[in-house]
């Protein structure tokens, strides 16, 4: 009979226990932190894109493509470097004019857009990081390149110019 009646007063003492210490730390248990930092996301080959002059070959680059929405939107931000041996191309469903921005973009790049003919219709050099400021194909585009910024004098690309890209192998 005793048991009975000191049972309820244990399980609530015990409850009571584990509920403040649960509530305050200063017991010596350790806080768990989650750290909701984004890694930066890595380069990722899927193809390779050639710049021509005249059929000759100007400068070939290893390339990340990005042709679907979440791709497109993420682009190149969050980087915080890009050697002249790589880039991004995005490829848009339809050749209209395009408009880009630099928010979230840590590097400075150099944009070019290429309409359908695989020309190369207009180039921006040494964009500004982090920029909300239009940065506006001004003629249809259906592809545009991203490279390091510096990269089109270093390799001497010019409105006219062509490229010619492709996908690497992905297994089904």
């Amino acid at each position: 009979m005793r048991i009975r009646v000191y049972f309820p007063i244990l399980l609530m003492s015990i409850l009571s226990f584990l509920a403040l210490n649960g509530c305050n730390n200063k017991g010596g248990s350790k806080r768990i932190e989650v750290k909701t930092e984004k890694t930066e996301p890595q380069f990722i080959k899927e193809g390779i894109l050639t710049f021509l002059n005249e059929n000759d070959t100007i400068k070939s680059i290893d390339i990340e493509i990005a042709d679907n929405n979440r791709e497109k939107m993420q682009g190149m931000m969050y980087r915080s470097k890009m050697d002249y041996d790589k880039g991004m191309l995005f490829i848009f469903d339809f050749e209209e004019e395009q408009s880009f921005w630099m928010k979230n973009t840590k590097l400075s790049l150099d944009i070019m857009y290429v309409n359908s003919a695989n020309e190369i219709v207009s180039i921006y050099k040494h964009t500004q990081p982090y920029s909300e400021t239009p940065i506006p194909s001004l003629k249809p585009a259906i592809y545009v390149v991203e490279t390091a910024a510096g990269f089109v004098d270093e390799f001497g690309i010019e409105v006219g110019n062509k490229i010619d890209f492709k996908r690497d192998f992905q297994p089904a």
